[in-house]
């Protein structure tokens, strides 16, 4: 903690696989931590009331809307951004089904959708239709139908089962 300003929070995270530690506002979310402090702009924040699943990452293996954390709540934890998930620059297996797929229009959603079907699919790897519905049921786009989002997740969990 800062000696100088009693208000001010140490956080030390580790985000994409990466040690990162800054001091902050108690009350600076961790959206606002991620692209301002850390620089990873991929955390779209659009709603900012946890409602449309722009800003979700991956914390200790959960997906969560990071407009609705504090930097200070997530201290000592593990964070995956979109930037995380090809960190070689090599599109994991949800990016490349998201592109074959057309599960983008605009683009602006789709860091959130990503990483809530990384997260999903890495918890049931072999989700049905309806659960991939249900998974990602917290993310809004405006520019599709979805039918391309749940292709792309489904192309996703049929490519990584038949890899494994």
């Amino acid at each position: 903690m800062s000696t100088h300003d009693i208000s001010l929070r140490d956080v030390h995270v580790t985000v994409n696989g990466r040690e990162r530690a800054a001091t902050v506002e108690p009350r600076k979310t961790l959206a606002d931590f991620l692209r301002e402090d850390l620089g990873l702009t991929g955390t779209h924040l659009a709603c900012e009331h946890g409602v449309c699943g722009a800003c979700t990452v991956i914390i200790d293996d959960r997906a969560v809307r990071s407009c609705l954390q504090f930097a200070v709540q997530v201290d000592g934890s593990s964070i995956t951004t979109v930037e995380g998930l090809a960190p070689d620059g090599e599109l994991n297996p949800v990016q490349r089904a998201f592109m074959i797929e057309h599960g983008l229009q605009c683009g602006f959603c789709t860091p959130g959708f990503v990483v809530s079907a990384t997260a999903l699919l890495a918890a049931n790897p072999d989700p049905t239709d309806r659960e991939i519905r249900e998974g990602l049921s917290g993310n809004i786009c405006r520019c599709t139908g979805y039918q391309a989002i749940v292709r792309a997740v489904r192309r996703a969990a049929d490519e990584t089962a038949a890899a494994r």
